[in-house]
């Protein structure tokens, strides 16, 4: 039972010893010990900064790749808008190109349908004449094949000259 009640010497040794392990312990291992643990808090504490900054850089990064996927949305729909406005003009101005050519066809077909058209008349008229002539003068011979038709003839004649 000595080991269950200590001597007032064992606690004397005890207690000294155990002061110069405190005095040995604080001189030259607490330092060290509290200089790792503050260095591994200031470690901790930096990684755990620099961990806020890389999330607050990443919500940056996401917000600009949002900003830069709406201007590159907005360029294509302005892009597309602009070739849709240049194909639409194309094609109006090619049915504008092509329906004056198409009028102008149809207006030089109408000119040379006169000209045409007045050429034959006047061929139509030369031919009439030219029988009208030939007629004329089939019929002059045959009436005025002797001498008093004649006479006759160049009296009217004279006297329609003087009415007109």
């Amino acid at each position: 039972m000595d080991l269950l009640t200590p001597d007032i010497g064992l606690l004397f040794w005890q207690l000294v010893v155990f002061l110069l392990l405190f005095f040995l312990l604080s001189r030259f291992a607490w330092k060290p010990i509290a200089q790792g643990l503050k260095e591994r808090e200031h470690e901790i504490q930096s990684a755990l900064d620099m961990a806020e900054r890389t999330r607050n850089e990443m919500v940056k990064l996401q917000s600009d790749n949002q900003k830069m996927q709406a201007e590159a949305r907005a360029e294509r729909d302005a892009i597309i808008r602009a070739a849709k406005e240049t194909s639409d003009r194309m094609i109006a101005e090619a049915r504008d190109k092509a329906s004056a050519e198409g009028t102008r066809i149809l207006e030089d077909a109408r000119e040379a349908l006169q000209s045409e058209r007045q050429a034959m008349l006047a061929q139509i008229k030369q031919e009439v004449v030219t029988l009208s002539i030939d007629i004329a003068e089939k019929v002059l011979r045959k009436e005025l094949s002797d001498k008093s038709s004649q006479e006759q003839l160049v009296k009217t004649l004279v006297a329609d000259a003087h009415l007109n």
